[in-house]
């Protein structure tokens, strides 16, 4: 009798599923004495949830494909607006910029007192002193002061600007890390 009544009850959950539409509307369904679900999504998250071909998918849902089109033309305006990031100011070009994996030159890393913090600070002056084309970045990364230099996208890059810098005989303990760094486009 239990078996009988499992099976029975399953039979019923999968006609109710087959008898919406969409596995998002079987979501979306109303039953008496169960929370509700809503979905805000996208027409091609519901095409490619619900397996329907493109066309099905722009036909149904044409309203809600125009607000999302205005969604993303609103967010790729935002997108080329000049952040306002305190590290992405000290940048003296306009434009885009994205963040990539890529290599700096780390010129201080100290310990998490305020002498390490002054230090830092005073070595990335010593860096704008002596190279005004390079970025210069003194982060507090726990637990120690860090002053790192340059945005730079391959190693050989940051291998010519690490002889450079232990050339003028004041960087001989710098070396380079990777890290995630700003590239201007």
């Amino acid at each position: 009798m239990k078996k009988e009544l499992i099976i029975f009850s399953i039979l019923v959950n999968v006609s109710s599923l087959s008898a919406q539409q969409t596995f998002t509307q079987h979501l979306t369904r109303r039953v008496a004495g169960e929370g509700t679900v809503t979905l805000h999504h996208d027409a091609e998250i519901d095409a490619l949830v619900n397996g329907i071909t493109r066309a099905t998918a722009s036909s149904a849902a044409a309203p809600a494909a125009n607000n999302a089109a205005a969604t993303r033309v609103a967010k790729a305006a935002k997108a080329d607006t000049v952040a306002t990031d305190s590290t992405l100011n000290t940048l003296n070009t306009f434009g885009r910029r994205i963040r990539a994996n890529g290599y700096r030159i780390q010129v201080y890393a100290g310990g998490n007192n305020r002498q390490a913090k002054s230090e830092a600070y005073r070595m990335a002056a010593l860096v704008r002193s002596n190279f005004d084309d390079v970025q210069v970045y003194t982060h507090f990364i726990s637990p120690r002061w860090i002053c790192r230099v340059g945005d730079f996208k391959t190693y050989e890059e940051a291998t010519d600007m690490l002889r450079r810098m232990r050339d003028t005989q004041k960087f001989r303990e710098a070396s380079i890390v990777k890290s995630k760094i700003i590239i201007q486009y």
